[in-house]
């Protein structure tokens, strides 16, 4: 195969005068056809990485099949840099110039090429701490400076239950990790990446610049540090991957490749809970947040049906008023991957519970609400980066590692729990969750309501006389799923879907069914990926189940 394609290149070069030696340039993504494999996945994953995918029913996939060896050499022979690979996207990041470019586009193998999006991040506003935080009673005191951002979230009650996140693993993809600092002496690092440097250390190195690690470490304390009396996290009892991923010597830009193998190896790892802080825009437009369309957002739809909780940050992007073409630019609202169909995203809100002028606002593209949920994001207790002293910072970025660190301590008490299970629970119990509207998504979130939201309250197994559920197969599923049922005499009834606000998305049977066995499937593509309740509803009984959509 690789000879053959080494010949049909060569032709292609010699047809458009191309060298090998041309000046690279720019960078793309390049998207294959298929995986030129019918092997197995020859992969190792962690005894927790399995562990979790078991949750969703699944062990290895096709995702953990490789990039067809023989279509990479094939790229690298025209010339162009591989950067990174992707099994999750079946494609790599390669840079080259623009007939390099052209030629690649023509091979018989690639499916398509699109630009490699990148991150510019508006800085969080660093305060130096100018009062004494209010006096503490003698359970706040613990927390210290961080007290009044835990307890908003009421996640004090969840660590008095005896929950912190333990047995959680957390990834965190950020700018890089100043780990010998006080609050981090206890935590639980597992193991640690750098992305830039592609090396074992996400710490300053020589070619960082002095502030690489300020934004990591803030975000990682805020998470989960632990200096009792002065600044404690949700989630200090987790266990921590440290991603290294953005290069804030480039005027804060990172490129999403960074993004999507740090998440690939987190997930491989054992991850069971991810937090960023990044949001994609460059070449993708305000059209393009429909869920479906930036390469981030369908990565974390990929990582959620693996079985990770994900959690973003919504973005610093917000005005008073939406651009007159809102196509035009992604300012005002939510930017990849936030508009994810399974992602948690964050807003900010104040101490007051008062959302953030800054706040990244929704909807998506294609009318969803977000973001999902809010916590503190004004003025949030973090450490100084750089000394064992703590500053405050204001930015979802803020926001988000409370949600995550508080993902994680849900998970602890219900470590049963899917992604989306987690997701439901925080979005059903935040305060705004009769009324969610576009800037404050569900509301503040409260941890230990959503340790305590039952999921499990429709029961399966108490199956009607007159007729009989046999299976719903796959569950989750993508897009499609099979409803088998069986009707033991002639009747009237309904079959329906309704998402979990209740709201009836699709009728598949109303009328007069003669006893028999009955196959139907339900494609879900129209709607967004999510818990919906499948009810098949006679006139004397009624069977509702939950199933679950992971795009």
């Amino acid at each position: 195969m690789e000879q053959n394609l080494s010949k049909r290149i060569s032709i292609i070069l010699v047809i458009m005068g191309l060298s090998l030696d041309v000046l690279l340039a720019g960078k793309v993504w390049v998207f294959f056809t298929d995986k030129n494999s019918s092997k197995k996945a020859e992969i190792i994953l962690h005894e927790k990485t399995i562990l979790r995918r078991t949750k969703v029913g699944i062990t290895y996939t096709w995702y953990d099949i490789p990039v067809s060896p023989e279509y990479i050499t094939a790229v690298k022979m025209i010339g162009a840099v591989i950067h990174r690979k992707s099994k999750w996207l079946n494609a790599v990041s390669v840079s080259g110039n623009e007939g390099q470019m052209n030629t690649i586009r023509e091979l018989p193998f690639v499916k398509k090429i699109q630009p490699v999006a990148v991150f510019k991040r508006k800085k969080e506003k660093l305060f130096t701490p100018s009062y004494t935080p209010k006096s503490f009673s003698t359970d706040s005191s613990f927390y210290g400076f961080a007290w009044e951002q835990i307890e908003q979230i009421n996640c004090q009650a969840a660590h008095e239950a005896g929950y912190y996140g333990q047995g959680v693993r957390i990834l965190i993809l950020d700018t890089g990790f100043n780990t010998e600092l006080s609050v981090f002496d206890s935590l639980n690092i597992i193991d640690e990446w750098d992305f830039i440097n592609e090396d074992g250390n996400t710490a300053n190195e020589n070619n960082d610049a002095a502030n690489q690690h300020n934004h990591g470490t803030m975000v990682f304390s805020t998470m989960a540090g632990y200096d009792p009396g002065y600044l404690v996290g949700p989630a200090y009892g987790s266990e921590f991957l440290l991603a290294k991923t953005e290069d804030v010597t480039s005027e804060s830009i990172v490129e999403e490749d960074n993004y999507v193998a740090a998440l690939e190896w987190g997930e491989q790892n054992g991850a069971d809970v991810v937090s960023s802080s990044l949001g994609y825009l460059d070449w993708y437009s305000y059209c393009d947040m429909d869920g479906n369309t930036a390469v981030t957002t369908n990565a974390v739809d990929i990582a959620v049906s693996l079985g990770i909780v994900c959690v973003t940050a919504a973005g610093n992007w917000s005005t008073e008023n939406p651009p007159p073409n809102p196509c035009d630019t992604l300012y005002y609202y939510i930017s990849a991957p936030a508009d994810a169909d399974s992602v948690i995203a964050v807003g900010a809100v104040n101490r007051d519970g008062i959302i953030a002028s800054f706040s990244s606002h929704g909807p998506t593209y294609d009318g969803r609400i977000k973001p999902e949920v809010c916590a503190r994001g004004v003025s949030t207790w973090a450490t100084n980066p750089n000394s064992n002293s703590y500053t405050t910072a204001s930015g979802t970025s803020l926001s988000a590692p409370l949600v995550g660190g508080a993902a994680a301590v849900i998970l602890s008490a219900n470590p049963d729990w899917t992604p989306m299970q987690v997701r439901e629970a925080l979005m059903m119990t935040a305060d705004q969750s009769d009324n969610p509207d576009n800037d404050y998504g569900y509301g503040i979130i409260n941890v230990m309501a959503a340790i305590d939201y039952d999921t499990s309250s429709i029961n399966d197994e108490i199956l009607p006389e007159d007729f009989s559920i046999l299976n719903v197969y796959p569950n989750p599923f993508n897009p499609t799923t099979t409803i088998r049922f069986s009707v033991e005499t002639l009747h009237a009834m309904s079959l329906h879907i309704f998402d979990i606000n209740g709201r009836l998305v699709e009728t598949l049977i109303d009328g007069i069914v003669n006893p028999g066995v009955y196959k139907i499937e339900w494609n879900a593509s129209n709607v967004a990926s999510g818990v919906y309740l499948l009810r098949l509803k006679t006139i004397n009984n009624v069977y509702t189940k939950k199933i679950t959509y992971l795009k």
